[in-house]
C-alpha cells in the first residue's frame, strides 16, 4: 500500500508540473525533458511513470475531471438542497470555474479529440460525468419538493451547453466588465431552466 501511494503522489507530482510548463510553454513545445528540467530530476524518472508525453496527456485530462467534480461536493448530512443547487450553479458560472483549468490547454485538448480517440473519449467521460452530477443533484431537489422540473436529465444538459458556449465565447472577450456581465445573463438562463430564477436567497442560504 506505502508503495502505490508513494507511486501515485510521485505522479500527480510530475501531472501538475506537466500542466504548468504546458500553460507557459504551450502543449505543442513542452517535453518530457523540460518537464525533468523544472523539477531537477533526470528524465528517465518521468519516463517510469509515464513512458510517453501521450501519457502524461491521458493522466493530466484524468486530472481535469477529479477538480471539476470537485464542485459537487455535498457536506449537509441529511443530503442535497437548495442551497447546495445554488451553490453548484454559481461555482459553474464563476471566475473560479472558468480557471480551474487553462482555456489554452482545454481547447488544445479538445481539438486534439478530433484525432485521438482516447482523447475523445477521456473528453466525453468529463463532460457526461459533470452532467450526470448535475442532473442526480436536479433530480434529489426535485424529490425533495424544492424545484419542479419534468427532465432532470434534459435540465442538466441544457445548463451544460450554457457553460461550454458562454466560456469559449467569453475567452475571447477582453472587456472584464462585459465578461462579467455577460456571465451574469447566463447564470439567470440556467436559473430560469431549473424554475429559480424568482426565489429570493438569504446570506444564511448559501451558508453550510
Amino acid at each position: 500500500m506505502g508503495r502505490k501511494s508513494l507511486k501515485e503522489a510521485r505522479q500527480l507530482e510530475i501531472v501538475k508540473i506537466f500542466y504548468k510548463v504546458a500553460k507557459t510553454e504551450g502543449y505543442e513545445n513542452t517535453s518530457i525533458a523540460k518537464i525533468a528540467k523544472v523539477m531537477d530530476i533526470n528524465p528517465s524518472l518521468i519516463i517510469h511513470y509515464f513512458e510517453t508525453k501521450e501519457d502524461l496527456t491521458y493522466a493530466l485530462i484524468d486530472y481535469i475531471l477529479e477538480r471539476y467534480l470537485l464542485i459537487y461536493t455535498i457536506k449537509n448530512k441529511d443530503g442535497v438542497t437548495l442551497a447546495d443547487l445554488r451553490k453548484t450553479i454559481e461555482m459553474l458560472f464563476s471566475k473560479k470555474w472558468n480557471l480551474l483549468f487553462d482555456d489554452g490547454l482545454f481547447y488544445t485538448f479538445y481539438a486534439l479529440a478530433f484525432r485521438e480517440k482516447k482523447i475523445k473519449a477521456k473528453y466525453k467521460t468529463i463532460l457526461d460525468s459533470l452532467r450526470f452530477a448535475l442532473a442526480s443533484m436536479i433530480a434529489r431537489c426535485n424529490e425533495k419538493n424544492l424545484i419542479k422540473i419534468e427532465d432532470s436529465k434534459a435540465a442538466a444538459d441544457l445548463i451544460f451547453v450554457l457553460v461550454d458556449g458562454a466560456y469559449f465565447y467569453l475567452s475571447l472577450e477582453n472587456d472584464k466588465k462585459a465578461y462579467a456581465e455577460r456571465l451574469d445573463y447566463y447564470k439567470s438562463k440556467a436559473y430560469q431552466i431549473l424554475g429559480m430564477e424568482a426565489l429570493i436567497f438569504s446570506d444564511s442560504t448559501l451558508s453550510p
